[in-house]
């Protein structure tokens, strides 16, 4: 069968690997930052903040290029589980390409149907529901050019999926085994996410109960006797947003005693501005200034044990 574009119709599913992007380039953060607040532009103050950030990790984030290679990895997992079944692109909210050109590409690759999946454990409002938004408005225009049904289905979490939280688990161990000997037995695991307007919790969004479940489920498989969840990464707006914050935490913990903490951000898959800003340099310097030591456990970004547990949400989405 042929479509309205001429490509070929068959049984392969499409699979639109989302992320969040970011600006490639210093003089690209103030457009970028625009597109973030809805079109409002910053203020000079607030520019000059995030084109700080970016400096202090050399300039650009390597998100981008990370969301590349864990797509293609991903796509490489689902050719070997169920070879010729998957066409695998990726799209960004805030960068090239975007969610709407992967519709589009998979659109006229002739597939059947599409599997959307954002590279975020947890789902929130404010979060993965707006990926979904995009992929359906995408789906809809590609079926009105292409005049083929394109029906959607979307990885809502896939914090639960078996072998995640071990995957997780490991990486805690490691980097509690980074610490000095004198303080491992003592250390704080904190769990961190993004934090969004505490408004959403009370209309129903059950992301803070997704980042306690998969906190526990972590901290089973590891063994650990003391952590706790925090948030970070808060927006500059006058909303009040989820917390503690993971800098209080620290505060508070080198107030009572504790000698070092271990941040897990488990809401994030790869080193980004959250990361490599707002943890090694932000809350690390928070832990220096009050006087105890700091880690944090190593992203995912594109390690075949990851990204095979990504494909497993999407082959589970496939059954559906």
């Amino acid at each position: 069968m042929s479509s309205a574009s001429g490509g070929a119709v068959d049984d392969r599913a499409g699979v639109v690997v989302m992320a969040h992007g970011t600006p490639e380039r210093l003089e690209d953060v103030e457009s970028f930052y625009t597109e973030i607040r809805r079109g409002r532009p910053p203020s000079p103050t607030q520019l000059a903040d995030l084109e700080g950030r970016y400096r202090a990790i050399g300039g650009t984030s390597p998100l981008n290029a990370t969301t590349r290679s864990q797509s293609d990895v991903i796509a490489a997992v689902l050719q070997q589980r169920r070879p010729g079944r998957f066409v695998v692109r990726h799209g960004a909210r805030f960068a090239a390409p975007r969610i709407e050109q992967a519709v589009d590409e998979l659109a006229d690759a002739g597939v059947n149907r599409l599997i959307g999946v954002v590279l975020a454990p947890h789902s929130s409002y404010a979060s993965v529901r707006e990926y979904e938004r995009r992929l359906h408005q995408a789906a809809t225009a590609a079926q009105t050019r292409t005049g083929r049904s394109l029906p959607v289905t979307m990885v809502d979490h896939w914090y639960d999926t078996p072998g995640f939280a071990e995957l997780v688990g490991e990486r805690v161990r490691a980097a509690l085994d980074s610490l000095a000997a004198e303080h491992r037995g003592e250390a704080l695991v904190v769990f961190t996410a993004h934090s969004v307007p505490a408004r959403l919790i009370t209309t129903g969004d059950t992301y803070a109960a997704q980042l306690a479940e998969s906190a526990r489920a972590v901290a089973g498989t590891s063994g650990l006797r003391t952590w706790t969840v925090a948030w970070q990464s808060a927006g500059r707006t006058d909303d009040e947003w989820l917390g503690p914050d993971v800098r209080q935490v620290i505060v508070e913990q080198a107030h009572s005693g504790t000698t070092a903490v271990l941040v897990c951000p488990v809401g994030f898959v790869a080193d980004h501005l959250e990361v490599l800003y707002d943890l090694d340099i932000e809350a690390r310097a928070v832990a220096e200034k009050e006087g105890i030591s700091f880690a944090r456990t190593a992203s995912f970004n594109d390690d075949p044990a990851f990204c095979a547990v990504v494909a497993q949400a999407v082959l589970a989405a496939d059954s559906r």
